[in-house]
């Protein structure tokens, strides 16, 4: 899965490290709304009988098998027949409801009297008193069924048998149930659109990590693959979609009447839950002759805005199959944008889910930030064709080596598809100095944990973080470096053929790469698995100290907090190397980064530090001014109410003039765009920071662009690139007249990039009543939708005005937001984090802790 904090570069605001034991503890505080949320759910309306025990025990001390979060080893599903039926208007209740039934093969592994299989808030039809129906297969008999319930806490439909299942003999399990199509982005859900004035309604799924059990029962657990037969009934008018291509649609009548279309799909490959898919919708698409389909919402399909994606799949997916050196697995690739979803992407097994943003780009509209976010997000989904879904690991514990390969390798795809945005070197800025802050925290985790330490799906979706996509892309990128890119892919060729269509455990490409550099005969001073381990297995990673009189290099478990105190402190095996040569962009940047970041560790001076953008008013180039902005609003979100603020701004003033006056001739006014991809970055960062920090003649220029806009709304001539910077500057400088049409333009966008740099420039008016009213519309999810509020929240608080309204906001609508907007611990965690990142005092962390402390 595409992490979930899809937003354009521009729009992006960093989130840099405050007061270090006030992160620690909201962190840690993140956890226990994860584990509170587990136990204040409602529990759904089903037709239940209460289960042994049901009421004396605690999931702490589970003394029953359906205590456990995890499944038994005694069965093993082999098929799944699965229909379902999505109801795309509500019923007499004004609920949105889906019906279907199942059928599961599987075999008897350990003979046992006990099936357990999860669902979550399924209502199932009773079957003489019983959840299910049970038939042994190849003329044996079945075992009576004794008792059924659901086990809520657990997620399971628990079946006790009158007599044991056999080793060896294969049972089929049938099953009928209702679940409701809600809004709540997870299992099978609703999406709400609005098409030249029309309300549509969409059905669609978000089964990772645990949300399969949502829509049928199942063994719902990566290493319980099987094979799917799915067949959907829907209106007439829409289309339906799974992972396989579909036989030919048939009409049907139902029992009462209707007249509905049902469609049936071919059979999966061996796959794991969490990657299938289903669609029901009335989208368009555009195809290619490599049975590639993109498919989006009419209007967009019509617009030419799934053509670009469209241009780049062929060549990735190409690109891959030379790299793992395996064909692609599948028939064909659907790829499908959805106005509501909850992370950036999804990569189910031939039918890929996305956001709008992530698949759709319009030229005329979207920036190159939204192109380069195309691209790799598309990259980082095939790669899990191979990666993730042919070979998937056992357990989410080790997610961090699917998804960090992915975003590794996500940028070699996209750098093929697009060779000249110099991808390789932009992996370092988008992902590896990121992270680098978050691990440097005494409250990092090591990317690998202990299967026994992810259990419960809010632990599982716990893991879904920065550490596991970014620095798990930041080691095996090293690791591809110190033994070459070649070896590397060779040794991923071989754990790719030896365990498709199985489930493996990182030690297995451990293994499969120290082949492959034996074979080479590289020489290494300790195996793969020796050098790995140490940086997957415990946090963090090392400063290294080199005595330049005595050449002695020793290391020590780097903490940007130096009095932090961790457990046991890290130790690395560190594969260094040195260049004689004149200090290249990559270096310029990563320069400025370190110094901050040893500043902030009191390693060295906070004036060292600063030092080091001594040279900007003669750089010209984005990475080194990318790097220096970062660590700048560090400063800027700890001084902008102080009275340092103004010294501050003028500094950063002096030495942004340049750049200005640089873009201003290289685009002859404004007029042109820089060829350059990166240039195109950079010319944002110096409007960005000319109009912030007052350069002569930069918010003129906005606010005059802005008006224009204004005064002929069908026709904006802003250009894509400089959108979001535009509307922010403009919008801050405006009152409430510009704020209005800002927010008239956001409503009636029909493209998701254009709404997105909307949104986040509403957030920059400096008028407290139009901040508090944006707020509010955070909670009404016909005014935001709810995979933007908690985005939105943290852009109002981004600004110095807004950052006690959205304070005081979650305080006073705490359990509103704790209940509907929550989702998971990741969602819930970037919205404490985004509130309070200016925070900084004594008083302040006191005010998080009380706010916990008295709710939980």
């Amino acid at each position: 899965m595409g992490k979930g904090f899809f937003i354009s570069k521009v729009v992006a605001v960093v989130c840099v490290v405050v007061a270090i034991s006030a992160v620690a503890t909201i962190i840690a505080l993140s956890v226990v709304y994860a584990q509170e949320k587990s136990k204040n759910q409602e529990t759904p309306t089903t037709a239940t009988t209460a289960g042994p025990g049901t009421q004396t025990t605690t999931p702490s001390t589970p003394k029953e098998p359906w205590q456990r979060y995890r499944l038994p080893d005694s069965l093993s599903p082999i098929s799944y027949n699965v229909t379902l039926w999505p109801r795309l208007t509500p019923n007499t209740d004004g609920l949105y409801i889906f019906s279907g039934y199942s059928t599961v093969l599987f075999t008897c592994v350990k003979e046992t009297d006990l099936i357990l299989i999860h669902s979550n808030k399924l209502n199932f039809t009773m079957f003489d008193g019983y959840h299910a129906q049970l038939k042994a297969v190849d003329g044996a008999s079945a075992p009576q069924l004794k008792k059924s319930w659901l086990e809520v806490p657990t997620q399971y439909l628990v079946i006790q048998l009158s007599s044991p299942l056999q080793a060896g003999s294969t049972y089929e399990l049938f099953t009928e149930f209702v679940g409701e199509l809600a809004d709540d982005l997870g299992g099978f859900y609703r999406s709400e659109y609005d098409e030249d004035g029309v309300r549509k309604i969409l059905a669609t799924t978000q089964m990772q990590p645990t949300d399969a059990r949502k829509a049928f029962p199942c063994f719902d657990e990566p290493a319980m693959k099987a094979v799917f037969h799915m067949t959907l009934i829907h209106p007439h008018g829409t289309v339906a979609l799974s992972n396989s291509m579909n036989y030919e649609p048939i009409n049907i009548t139902t029992p009462d009447g209707l007249n509905l279309i049902q469609t049936s799909f071919g059979p999966t490959e061996i796959m794991s839950t969490y990657l299938l898919a289903f669609v029901v919708c009335d989208f368009g698409f555009i195809q290619s002759d490599l049975g590639i389909r993109i498919w989006a919402r009419k209007k967009a399909i019509e617009e030419g805005q799934g053509a670009y994606a469209l241009e780049k799949t062929g060549p990735i997916l190409s690109f891959f199959e030379k790299y793992y050196k395996i064909p692609y697995p599948l028939k064909k690739s659907d790829q499908i944008a959805l106005p509501d979803f909850s992370a950036g992407a999804m990569e189910n097994w031939g039918l890929i889910t996305y956001r709008e943003t992530a698949l759709l780009y319009n030229p005329a509209v979207s920036s190159n930030g939204d192109k380069e976010w195309v691209a790799t997000v598309i990259s980082h989904e095939l790669a899990h064709m191979w990666f993730g879904n042919l070979v998937t690991t056992k357990w989410w514990n080790d997610l961090w080596l699917n998804e960090g390969f992915a975003t590794y390798v996500s940028y070699l795809g996209a750098n093929y598809a697009e060779p000249d945005w110099n991808m390789s070197d932009l992996i370092v800025l988008n992902e590896i100095i990121g992270v680098m802050a978050v691990d440097a925290l005494a409250s990092s985790h090591p990317l690998s944990s202990k299967e026994a330490d992810v259990m419960r799906p809010e632990d599982i979706n716990a893991l879904f973080d920065s550490i596991t996509y970014s620095k798990g892309a930041a080691v095996l990128r090293m690791l591809s470096s110190f033994i070459t890119e070649e070896v590397f892919s060779n040794g991923l060729n071989t754990y790719l053929e030896e365990f498709k269509y199985k489930n493996t455990v990182y030690q297995d490409l451990w293994k499969n790469l120290q082949t492959a550099v034996d074979n080479a005969g590289i020489q290494l001073p300790h195996s793969v698995e020796v050098i790995m381990n140490r940086w997957i297995l415990q946090m963090g990673f090392p400063v290294v100290t080199i005595d330049t009189k005595t050449g002695k290099i020793s290391q020590k478990h780097f903490l940007l907090n130096p009095d932090s105190v961790v457990d046991v402190p890290s130790e690395f095996k560190i594969p260094l190397r040195y260049l004689l040569i004149d200090i290249p962009v990559i270096n310029r940047a990563q320069i400025i980064d370190d110094a901050f970041n040893l500043a902030r560790a009191k390693i060295v001076s906070t004036t060292l530090a600063l030092s080091t953008t001594r040279f900007l008013n003669t750089e010209l180039e984005y990475m080194p001014w990318q790097t220096a902005t970062r660590n700048l609003d560090y400063f800027v979100l700890m001084f902008d109410r102080s009275e340092v603020y103004g010294p501050m701004q003028g500094y950063i003033n002096k030495k942004v003039t340049p750049l200005f006056k640089h873009f201003e001739e290289l685009t002859a006014n404004w007029t042109k765009i820089p060829e350059k991809h990166t240039d195109q970055y950079n010319q944002v960062n110096a409007l960005s920071w000319g109009c912030s920090t007052g350069v002569d003649g930069c918010k003129e220029l906005t606010t005059a662009w802005f008006k224009e806009w204004m005064d002929n709304p069908d026709n904006n001539k802003i250009s894509p690139n400089l959108r979001t910077t535009v509307y922010c500057s403009a919008i801050a400088e405006g009152g409430a007249v510009e704020w209005d049409f800002a927010w008239k333009m956001y409503k009636s966008a029909t493209i998701a990039s254009e709404a997105e740099k909307l949104l986040y420039a509403l957030s920059c008016t400096k008028q407290p009543w139009l901040l508090n009213r944006y707020l509010e519309y955070c909670l009404d999810p016909t005014m935001i939708r709810k995979q933007d509020a908690t985005f939105t929240i943290n852009y109002i608080a981004g600004n110095p005005i807004g950052q006690p309204l959205a304070w005081d906001f979650i305080r006073a609508n705490w359990a509103h937001i704790f209940n509907d907007y929550g989702g998971g611990s990741m969602s819930f965690g970037r919205l404490i984090s985004g509130v309070t990142k200016r925070f900084s005092s004594e008083f302040e962390y006191k005010q998080v802790h009380f706010l916990f402390t008295s709710i939980f």
